[in-house]
């Protein structure tokens, strides 16, 4: 399994609508691609900062929706949020319990 973590900040007051912009447009995005598994988003409201981790059968899975264009789609739904790009990163799940 293979994760996509992406991170990043956004403005002070928008967090509430990050995550109903994640769970109406972006989540139903994720569910239509090849080899999505699950997805799990974690905020940090006081600080303004969010993490988004997505988790997927095959590393060809998780790198396909870059090359494709979903991937840059999906940051755009909340590209007026950002107060820059979000930091984009891929792991392979060593451990799981």
């Amino acid at each position: 399994m293979f994760v996509r973590m992406i991170s990043g900040t956004v403005k002070p007051g928008t967090v509430a609508e990050g995550i109903a912009i994640f769970k109406d447009s972006i989540v139903p995005a994720m569910k239509e691609q090849p080899g999505f598994i699950s997805t799990t988003l974690l905020v940090n409201e006081s600080e303004s900062k969010f993490i988004s981790l997505s988790h997927w059968e095959t590393e060809a899975d998780m790198q396909a929706g870059e090359a494709g264009g979903y991937h840059q789609a999906q940051v755009a739904k909340i590209a007026k949020l950002l107060t820059a790009p979000p930091a984009n990163e891929h792991f392979e799940v060593a451990a799981q319990a």
